[in-house]
């Protein structure tokens, strides 16, 4: 019998009363067999249990929460079922996506909340009454505060997705708003690939009774699949000997992850000087450029994305060859997430950290949180050496790009506030410089 989320559907066939509801037989992303945190936790979500997962980046959490919230919502649905936190825009905007892509059969309804998005468009989409809303924490609060009618009273299912991450970046203030206006008497869900401190006390303050479902053998293993190296480099020519690295992998999709926005947006203008199809994604992007930047990876028109740790968290693009942390992750657990982009779900990646004279003791650090001495990637310096004047000469005249972009930005400050970043591409254009690489066809 089709079953359906419609009220023409559910009054003409309501669902037969039944003990063990059998997993839906077919997912449109063509899942066929479950992971291993999927294995551990949704029998405990259909049995009305709390749970804390804990599985390494790109085991599958994402379905591990999304499959019983829309089993259960098939028994008794009503709009405004369940509320899905999530730390970063990118992250929300693809689990709602992810949320659609199974709901599609049964006439889901999904919205997302993120910041840099028009409100009053939210709010038509609230004015309809979606059954799973999905979004940053930060604007779920200013909806509640600000738009007339939406009420999350009734709520039956809330996931606290990459709780660690919204609690290291402060949202503890927002999270409590949200859950002093929701019932106690509801199902709750908090995933991470890692535990700490905080997410302890948040899973005291909000989960009754849990399961804790821990697929990992510690906390912060990485995947099977990938295989982790270093590249020793002198400080003063980290970029050539990235330069290298890409020359070397040439063929692959990359992610290359810096530690500032201007880092993202300097390297990526001087990795389209020489040739390398090169878009960037930081945090002082407009939300619209920053989704338009990711599609473009996502759908192959650039072979490389440099970004921030705005894009290290849950994102999933299943072409990744290979991760590239550029600059050390200033905190260990930030490793773990930047290299599950890749050796997603099974599959196969890479991993290079680039190591200078002063990352030596994070690096150690690194080594020792996930519990794994990384191979030493070999690379000629003489080889090397070759491209030290195409490389320096590709950082000069990026440096010329971000200065006549910044000059601009601030002329038009009064007319169109925040403008850093997203616009680099028609600077260089003023310029004449970059047209091959912004068609992300290398020499």
């Amino acid at each position: 019998m089709h079953r359906c989320l419609c009220r023409p559907c559910r009054s003409s066939n309501p669902p037969p009363p039944r003990r063990h509801p059998p997993p839906p037989p077919h997912f449109p992303q063509g899942w066929r067999t479950p992971t291993p945190i999927q294995k551990a936790a949704v029998p405990h979500l259909l049995g009305g249990k709390d749970v804390v997962g804990l599985a390494q980046t790109g085991s599958g959490k994402t379905g591990a929460f999304a499959i019983p919230v829309l089993e259960t919502l098939l028994r008794a649905p009503q709009p405004l079922f369940c509320l899905v936190l999530s730390p970063t825009r990118e992250l929300a905007i693809q689990i709602a996506e992810q949320f659609e892509a199974l709901g599609s059969g049964i006439g889901l309804r999904c919205v997302a909340l993120v910041g840099g998005v028009d409100m009053l468009a939210q709010a038509v989409a609230l004015g309809r009454k979606p059954h799973v809303v999905v979004g940053t924490p930060g604007r779920v609060v200013d909806h509640l505060s600000n738009t007339k009618g939406f009420s999350l009273g009734r709520l039956r299912h809330l996931v606290l997705d990459e709780a660690d991450r919204l609690l290291n970046l402060d949202f503890e203030a927002e999270i409590d708003q949200i859950l002093r206006v929701i019932p106690r008497d509801r199902h709750t869900q908090l995933f991470s690939a890692t535990m700490t401190s905080k997410v302890q006390k948040l899973q005291r303050a909000c989960l009754r009774d849990p399961v804790r479902v821990e697929v990992a053998a510690h906390n912060h293993q990485t995947a099977d699949g990938l295989r982790q190296q270093y590249l020793f480099v002198p400080a003063r020519h980290k970029d050539v000997y990235l330069a290298f690295l890409l020359s070397e992998m040439a063929g692959s999709t990359a992610m290359l992850f810096v530690r500032t926005c201007d880092g993202a947006r300097r390297l990526a203008l001087a990795l389209r000087n020489l040739g390398i199809g090169a878009v960037p994604i930081h945090g002082q992007m407009g939300q619209p450029k920053r989704l338009a930047a990711l599609n473009k990876f996502k759908a192959g028109e650039r072979e490389v994305l440099v970004a921030t740790d705005v894009a290290s968290r849950g994102l999933d693009v299943p072409s990744v060859d290979l991760v590239v942390n550029v600059d050390v992750p200033a905190n260990p657990k930030d490793y773990v997430h930047r290299v599950g982009r890749t050796a997603r779900a099974g599959r196969s990646g890479r991993a290079i950290t680039l190591v200078t004279q002063y990352d030596v003791e994070t690096f150690q650090r690194i080594e020792e949180l996930i519990q794994c001495k990384l191979e030493a990637y070999p690379a000629d310096e003489a080889a090397v050496m070759l491209l030290l004047d195409r490389v320096g000469e590709a950082n000069r005249l990026a440096t010329l790009v971000m200065k006549e972009k910044d000059a601009a930005s601030k002329v038009r400050a009064g007319k169109r506030g925040r403008g850093s970043g997203g616009d680099d591409d028609d600077a260089a254009g003023r310029l004449g410089l970059g047209g091959d690489a912004r068609r992300g066809k290398r020499r």
